[in-house]
């Protein structure tokens, strides 16, 4: 699994997610990648974070540690079943016509992550 993010200005970071995203990995992400990227995207703090309804992004532990960063960036709120509207999907998707547009097929998922990361 790959978790990324994005804004206006630059791309962020993209994280490989080697087990299963529980709350406290999900928390370990933003508290390490994202916390850095939105310091540096919106120094100011006016920034605005995006997130799905994910049940990992909706536990008590990463919830309040967004009400602990309110200052420093919000969290939007996001209505539940509305995929379509996440500008995230739109970019896993142009990376995966980008992996199976290419002739020679990932012999194992090493070369795979590899292949996503260089995207």
């Amino acid at each position: 699994m790959l978790w990324g993010t994005f804004s206006w200005a630059a791309l962020g970071p993209v994280v490989v997610v080697e087990q299963t995203m529980k709350a406290a990995n999900y928390l370990n992400i933003i508290a390490d990648q994202l916390h850095p990227y939105m310091a540096f995207v919106f120094p100011t703090g006016n920034g605005i974070f995006q997130q799905d309804n994910a049940p990992c992004h909706k536990a008590r532990i990463v919830l309040e540690w967004f009400e602990e960063h309110t200052d420093e960036f919000h969290l939007m709120s996001w209505p539940p079943n509305s995929p379509d509207f996440n500008p995230m999907e739109h970019i896993w998707d142009v990376m995966e016509r980008q992996i199976r547009a290419q002739t020679i097929p990932c012999p194992n998922i090493s070369t795979l992550r590899d292949r996503f990361l260089d995207i």
